[in-house]
């Protein structure tokens, strides 16, 4: 593996075409805190075999397109170029193609759509990353889900954009307690894929595989927390109670998953403390998930990957509990997500 990435370093200091290419597949590895080319790869081809076997080819281009906009943004922006290089403004523009072309129907003002949110998703990950340093957090998603939310919400003031997977507006109203379900074995492998592969929003076995491998190819204590994550989350959601289809479907699990990763192998060292400390954040924010759906029902738009923002963020802001954070994690692998400007230099 590292002659593999010796010899892709040597091509990418000697094109200056790789070098994008390397700044794009790192950004989409970055998604799940992946500084690493490869894993991008394996990320781009699980959403492709998600997005073909469920017959929507155009979300996995909408995602590239966003991806490679925000990268030649940041360029042009003249933002900071280890920054760049390791993929930090990328990943959020990534996600946001993802969802534009996933709950939008397809057609020329999807594609406008798209390109203006890869190229927005930049200035909003600077923006916030600005507001957050001083807490001594990173922006995470968060510029994802406020780009997304505001491009979803205009849609129903345009008559050229129709919302065609949108979630329905309501009132919000006292909800009668869903029937208790048994979660069979074939429930709970599949409710634990496709809370994996519902990072990127596709629910899909073999995706989710390729994005296990793609972890685990850069980090296999991430791999393990993302698995162990998809199951915690499936079991806490099947004993609350929650909408069968949904744990099944892995819409209650994707940020839990996010949370398990950034909490358990990313943001602190690896250990016991940290592993129950981690649990416990997946945990709730698989609560913090189902009380994002409803609180966001009379608005018509998904939760995204909020809950996990907000979860995360609680849970390391009080980082002075446990041990300083791992100089893998953060200074070799995702280096300073708390400024994206003042990333330090990879070791």
């Amino acid at each position: 593996m590292g002659r593999q990435l010796g010899w892709w370093g040597s091509l990418v200091a000697s094109s200056g075409f790789m070098r994008f290419v390397d700044r794009v597949l790192r950004g989409v590895g970055q998604v799940m805190f992946q500084d690493n080319p490869l894993t991008g790869a394996f990320f781009v081809a699980g959403i492709g075999w998600g997005s073909y076997a469920a017959g929507m080819p155009q979300v996995a281009i909408a995602g590239l397109v966003a991806i490679i906009v925000a990268t030649l943004t940041a360029q042009w922006l003249r933002a900071d170029e280890t920054s760049l290089n390791s993929g930090l403004y990328g990943y959020n523009a990534y996600l946001t193609g993802l969802a534009l072309a996933t709950f939008l129907a397809p057609g020329a003002l999807l594609w406008a759509y798209v390109v203006l949110g890869g190229a927005v998703s930049v200035v909003a990950s600077l923006a916030i990353s600005n507001v957050v340093k001083s807490w001594g957090v990173g922006a995470l998603t968060f510029p994802f889900c406020v780009t997304t939310w505001l491009l979803l919400l205009a849609t129903y003031g345009f008559s050229g954009l129709a919302g065609t997977a949108l979630p329905s507006a309501s009132v919000v109203t006292p909800f009668e307690p869903y029937a208790a379900s048994p979660l069979g074995i074939a429930d709970l492998i599949q409710g634990t894929l496709h809370s994996v592969s519902q990072v990127f929003l596709k629910g899909n076995g073999v995706a989710a595989l390729l994005l296990l491998v793609g972890l685990a190819v850069n980090s296999l204590p991430a791999a393990v927390c993302a698995l162990c994550g998809a199951l915690l989350a499936v079991g806490t959601a099947h004993v609350l109670g929650a909408e069968s289809a949904l744990i099944t479907r892995g819409l209650l699990g994707f940020s839990p998953v996010l949370t398990a990763v950034a909490l358990g192998a990313v943001f602190y060292k690896p250990g016991w403390r940290v592993a129950l400390y981690a649990a416990v954040g997946t945990i709730f924010t698989v609560v913090a998930q189902a009380a994002l759906n409803v609180a966001l029902t009379p608005l018509a738009i998904p939760a995204l990957t909020a809950p996990f923002v907000i979860v995360s963020w609680l849970f390391l802001l009080p980082k002075q509990c446990f041990e300083p954070p791992s100089t893998v994690s953060l200074d070799t692998i995702n280096v300073d997500r708390t400024n994206i400007d003042a990333r330090k230099p990879a070791a």
